[in-house]
């Protein structure tokens, strides 16, 4: 499969988004990858999750962890994919924490599995409980990255799709899209 017919699929599930959106980053943008809209079909969780932990199934992997809300579909499937436990982490007070009994034990080897990567916040956060855990990170899995390639987290770090698409800070959105309304479709207010 090749990028266009990954964003097709993104498309036809309507989760490709136009319009005018502020991202989970903050940061603002004309389009958006509302994966959760893609996840929900079978096929192309199971197509998506297969193409992540094919690349990284040579490397011995003892945990899968993703950050809420967005990876928790796509790291527990790869988890499965894998066979090995799939945790995540989520905010309280703001504060990205490991919560529910989950824990990281010292020396596991760790896969980090993201939704969507705009400017790696929520990875980032992830990758200093993991350190702080004294867990060992094997790689970053993506289904998107909105980079294009530009935002390195780890060494090993691969996506499904990379789709380089411009996001602006509050001071600098273009005219064009200061001029449609604004759409804040993201989950970090929700935790």
């Amino acid at each position: 499969m090749d990028k266009n017919d990954i964003l097709e699929i993104f498309r036809s599930t309507g989760a490709l988004l136009e319009g005018h959106f502020v991202l989970t980053s903050g940061r603002h943008s004309e389009t958006y990858f509302q994966c959760a809209k893609v996840l929900q079909y079978s096929e192309y969780l199971t197509l998506f999750s297969r193409i992540i932990a094919d690349h990284f199934e040579n490397d011995k992997i003892d945990v899968v962890i993703s950050p809420a809300i967005g990876g928790i579909v796509i790291g527990t499937d790869v988890g499965r994919q894998l066979g090995v436990k799939a945790i995540f982490t989520e905010r309280k007070d703001g504060i990205m924490k490991l919560r529910r009994g989950f824990e990281i034990e010292e020396g596991e080897q760790i896969l980090i599995v993201e939704d969507v990567l705009t400017t790696g916040g929520s990875i980032k956060e992830v990758i200093k409980i993991v350190e702080e855990h004294k867990g060992k990170i094997v790689g970053v899995g993506l289904v998107v990255d909105r980079s294009g390639g530009s935002i390195k987290l780890h060494k090993k770090q691969m996506s499904v799709v990379e789709y380089k698409t411009p996001s602006f800070s509050e001071d600098e959105i273009p005219n064009y899209l200061a001029e449609i309304p604004v759409q804040k479709p993201g989950s970090r207010n929700i935790c």
